[in-house]
C-alpha cells in the first residue's frame, strides 16, 4: 500500500489537496465533487489525478478516483466501473454453472452484482443474499424466491450485516455460495477490506455445499487487512485470466479448482 502520509517530492499543492479530500471521503470520490470542494474545474482535477495516478497514489475509474490499494474499499458504485468487462465475463461463466431451480447465496460485491444480472434468465432460483443489488435484480422474476438478510443497510453498498443478518443466514443450506473478495495472494489466500463482510462470508461458506470465490485478475497479488478463512475450505475460484504461478500453486496446494472465463474448466491438483 502506498504511503499516503507522504506525497512525491514533485507533487504540487493541488495534488496534496486532492489526496486530503480523498482521505476525508473515505478513500474515494467523484471528479465533480472534488472540483466543487476545491473550487476548480473538473479538467484541473483530471490533470492532477493523471499525475497522482502516474506516481501510483490513486486509481482513476469512470467518473471518479480512489486511493490506490486503500485499506478502505471504494464504494460499490465505483467498483462497478472497475474492470467491468472482466466482471461480465466472470458473471457469464458463473451463470452457466447455475441450473434452473438451484439454491444459491450471493454476497455484497461488484462481481456478484454482475452475476445477479447474468442470472436474470434463469428460473425458479432460491436466492439468499444480503445485497440490495442482488435482490433487486432477481426478485419478482421467473418464479425466483429471494430471501434477504435483515438489519440496517449500509449507505455505501446497500449491504445488510450484523447479528440479525448472520442469524438469518444460519437458517439456510444452499448448493452454491458465491463469494467476492478484495484481494488474492499466494501468502494469505483470499482477503477482504471489511471485518463484517469477512465474518458474513465465513458464515455463508459454512452453510453451502459448494463454495465459489469470484475475483477478477486485478485482485491478484493485492493485499487487504482481513483474511477471510483457511483457503482449503473453498472449492473453486472463477476469474477472467490465468493467475501468476505463485497463486496457481496456492490453489493447487488447497485443491481449489481454477475456472477461467472463456476457457475450459481446469481441475487443480
Amino acid at each position: 500500500m502506498p504511503d499516503m502520509s507522504q506525497t512525491p517530492p514533485h507533487s504540487n499543492h493541488r495534488e496534496r489537496e486532492i489526496l486530503e479530500e480523498l482521505r476525508l471521503a473515505g478513500g474515494a470520490s467523484r471528479i465533480q465533487f472534488l472540483a466543487d470542494r476545491l473550487s476548480v474545474s473538473e479538467e484541473t482535477i483530471r490533470r492532477n489525478i493523471r499525475s497522482l495516478e502516474a506516481n501510483g497514489l490513486v486509481t482513476k475509474v469512470h467518473g471518479g478516483v480512489h486511493i490506490k490499494d486503500s485499506f478502505i474499499e471504494p464504494p460499490l458504485h465505483f467498483r462497478m466501473n472497475e474492470n467491468a468487462e472482466a466482471k461480465r465475463l466472470i458473471a457469464a461463466r458463473l451463470a452457466a454453472m447455475i441450473q434452473d431451480g438451484d439454491t444459491i447465496f450471493l454476497d455484497i460485491g461488484s462481481t456478484t452484482a454482475f452475476i445477479a444480472v447474468a442470472l436474470q434468465k434463469h428460473q425458479n432460483l432460491f436466492v439468499v443474499t444480503n445485497a440490495v443489488s442482488v435482490a433487486h435484480a432477481l426478485a419478482t422474476r421467473n418464479g425466483n424466491r429471494v430471501f434477504f438478510a435483515g438489519g440496517e443497510l449500509r449507505s455505501h453498498d446497500g449491504g445488510a450485516f450484523g447479528t440479525e443478518a448472520t442469524n438469518f443466514l444460519r437458517r439456510f443450506n444452499v448448493r452454491h455460495a458465491v463469494l467476492s473478495v478484495g484481494a488474492v495472494n499466494a501468502t494469505s489466500g483470499f482477503m477482504l477490506h471489511d471485518l463484517e463482510e469477512a465474518e458474513f462470508s465465513r458464515e455463508a461458506a459454512r452453510h453451502a455445499e459448494n463454495r465459489i470465490i469470484v475475483a477478477d485478475s486485478a485482485k491478484f497479488g493485492r493485499s487487504a487487512p482481513i483474511i477471510i478463512d483457511d483457503p482449503a475450505i473453498y472449492d473453486m475460484m472463477v476469474t477472467d485470466n490465468m493467475p501468476p504461478p505463485d497463486i496457481r500453486a496456492m490453489l493447487e496446494r488447497h485443491d481449489i479448482e481454477l475456472v477461467i472465463a472463456g476457457q475450459r474448466r481446469t481441475e487443480q491438483g
